[in-house]
């Protein structure tokens, strides 16, 4: 088995804390040498809209690119929705524990305010 084959089976949502944990090791980085110490000097509004358009940018390749323009926007969308959390001193174990408490009998909760 190749070395990329073998090291992406070990890949998994631990990534997400990992990742995390390197933004909020950024905050006080140089802006001139680090995109996410610039995006903190940007402020909380730029991270926040950089999210919303992540998102769009996600769910068009969704229904117009391929399945690697897919992938690539999904890790930018969670990459800035991280960023966010740290921004906001949200961590990542808090909304894991949201989604946790969503799971019942029948599968999860929608989301509050949501209609299928």
């Amino acid at each position: 088995m190749s070395k990329k084959k073998e090291s992406a089976k070990k890949v998994d949502a631990a990534v997400l804390e990992r990742l995390y944990d390197v933004l909020v090791s950024r905050k006080d980085a140089d802006p001139a040498t680090s995109y996410t110490a610039k995006m903190y000097a940007k402020g909380l509004t730029k991270i926040a809209q950089k999210v919303g358009e992540e998102g769009v940018e996600t769910a068009l390749a969704a229904v117009a690119e391929g399945r690697d323009e897919l992938l690539n926007e999904s890790a930018d969308l969670l990459y800035m929705l991280l960023l966010l959390w740290a921004e906001k001193g949200v961590k990542p174990q808090e909304v894991f524990a949201i989604l946790d408490q969503r799971f019942g009998t029948s599968g999860i909760r929608e989301p509050s305010g949501e209609k299928s």
